[in-house]
């Protein structure tokens, strides 16, 4: 029987099934605004990882986090955090999408990534094998500018380095990068080959002579930063994950040795920075999760006070011990180091850390011997040092407040807080020139670079170098005739000053150029600039 149905409650019905669907598609729709792995990959992916394993920013897992309460990491999703480029999510998710991705870096891997031994020799390439020895023949460089007034450029916008003369002012070269490159290259002593780090743990080495990539491998699956060592025999990789140090023959970049980064309890950390102390033989590592800092000799006869001794049982030798290779020597530190700066001799090792306050260790004694009263979040690893008055002065930037904190570093106290127009994150000096320069890289002034007379502690320029864009990251040449500053922008630029005058010289238009790195400077620990 047909059964016919009066219009008006035909088309109740059909509202009604309208409004279901639609309330069953707001539904849906908020199920996937809230769906913690969907947010992850739209709001997250490109900085950490698709496997949150760590690109650009670290690897958010568990066992990266173990220093950051979730609650923190809420408030960091939510405000983002200084000194780094986490944004603020505020205005794009609501507080239950937040709370949602915060859970979920907290939630283990299914099964925790591998890269030991096999991996790392896995992915081990070398391009130029007459390149990758240890015995290296000295050839002309196939350019016609100073070899040791070259510049590298890290342009972060399409991962590219150039190569730039510091004389003629050109740029003689560009060659392709890894993604991310971070912890600033670094130079043989002679400065004939430089190393590279990425983000994802892809070591490279480069000749600086023929202008070709040598060899490259991938020490880990996200990294700090490395150190070569000051005979050109080894280089250090420090990681964030895996927790462990590794190190690799610098020639052709072959494995050596894993380290685990493990204390004496089994903890393990992740490597806050490594760093070559020339004058000892050694490498000095901050570690991030346990208060220590390590110190490791590279010497084939590695002096007292490193490691441990273990018995030779070869038959032929008796009673003899020798010392294992690579031995470690713990530093107690007084709290957890993110950041360190070391005097010119390499004895004294300033560090901080993110809390804010510092402290001086005697890598000698082995002990923290002075307090350093820092406010905010001081950048030690940016840090310079002059004489004023006769005496040795070490400035640092700050990460959180507008200030440069003058210290003498013979009785460590403050000689001069010297206020900004904001936060900076690079600092740096000439030995043969007058003024310190530094940015203001956060906030409304970050188009500010400050010039500091060195002799009478004061301000006396601003630069505005391009209205509205990130100036940043000075670094002189050789001769400190020129200083060039970066504009850190998709269209951006490097900027040359002349030194003296403050006056600009010419603009070379680059793709975010972040850091340059003279090769002088570098190879001679310049006071003037990091090592």
């Amino acid at each position: 029987m047909k059964i016919i149905l009066p219009r008006l409650l035909l088309t109740a019905l059909c509202l009604n099934i309208t409004a279901n669907n639609l309330v069953l598609a707001e539904e849906k729709q908020v199920l996937s605004q809230n769906d913690a792995p969907v947010l992850y990959q739209t709001h997250c992916a490109s900085c950490h990882g698709q496997d949150r394993l760590g690109l650009s920013g670290p690897a958010l897992l568990p066992e990266n986090l173990s220093r950051l309460r979730k609650a923190k990491a809420i408030k960091t999703i939510t405000h983002g955090k200084v000194a780094t480029q986490m944004q603020a999510f505020a205005p794009l998710l609501n507080q239950p999408q937040i709370q949602a991705l915060a859970d979920y870096i907290y939630t283990p891997l299914a099964q925790m990534p591998v890269w030991n031994e096999a991996e790392i020799k896995a992915s081990h390439i070398v391009h130029v094998p007459e390149l990758a020895t240890t015995k290296i023949e000295k050839v002309k460089p196939v350019y016609s500018a100073d070899p040791l007034n070259l510049f590298l450029v890290v342009e972060t916008g399409d991962h590219h380095v150039s190569v730039l003369d510091g004389d003629k002012l050109e740029v003689i070269h560009r060659f392709p990068s890894r993604f991310a490159l971070h912890g600033g290259p670094k130079y043989t002593a002679d400065g004939r080959f430089v190393y590279f780090a990425s983000r994802d743990g892809w070591i490279s080495k480069f000749d600086m002579h023929t202008l070709k990539m040598v060899a490259e491998i991938r020490a880990a699956i996200n990294t700090r930063n490395i150190a070569v060592s000051a005979d050109n025999r080894y280089v250090i990789v420090g990681n964030y994950l895996p927790h462990t140090l590794v190190l690799l023959n610098a020639s052709d970049l072959s494995l050596i040795k894993i380290i685990p980064v493990i204390d004496s309890k089994g903890n393990s950390s992740r490597v806050s920075a490594v760093y070559t102390a020339r004058p000892r033989n050694s490498f000095v590592v901050a570690l991030k999760d346990f208060p220590e800092a390590w110190e490791i000799s590279y010497d084939d006869e590695p002096p007292a006070g490193f490691g441990n001794w273990v018995h030779d049982y070869r038959k032929d030798s008796g009673d003899v011990r020798k010392m294992e290779k690579f031995p470690i020597r713990r530093i107690q530190a007084e709290g957890y180091l993110d950041d360190f700066f070391f005097d010119q001799d390499y004895i004294l090792m300033l560090a901080a850390s993110r809390q804010g306050g510092g402290q001086v260790i005697d890598l000698d004694a082995r002990r923290v011997i002075s307090k350093l009263d820092l406010p905010g979040m001081p950048h030690l690893g940016s840090g310079i040092t002059w004489s004023y008055q006769d005496k040795p002065v070490f400035a640092t930037p700050n990460l959180k407040t507008g200030n440069i904190s003058i210290i003498d570093m013979q009785n460590w106290q403050q000689i001069k807080n010297l206020k900004t127009l904001g936060p900076g994150f690079f600092m740096r000096s000439h030995e043969t020139s007058d003024y310190a320069w530094v940015d203001v890289f956060f906030g409304k002034n970050r188009d500010a670079m400050h010039v500091i007379d060195k002799n009478k502690l004061e301000i006396v320029k601003t630069l505005r170098p391009v209205p509205g864009k990130t100036a940043a990251h000075v670094e002189f040449d050789r001769y400190g005739k020129y200083a060039i500053v970066s504009i850190w922008d998709k269209d951006g630029a490097i900027i040359i000053y002349d030194a003296k005058t403050l006056e600009e010289i010419k603009r070379i238009p680059m793709n975010k150029p972040s850091g340059k790195y003279n090769v002088y400077n570098k190879i001679t620990l310049s006071a003037g600039t990091s090592h």
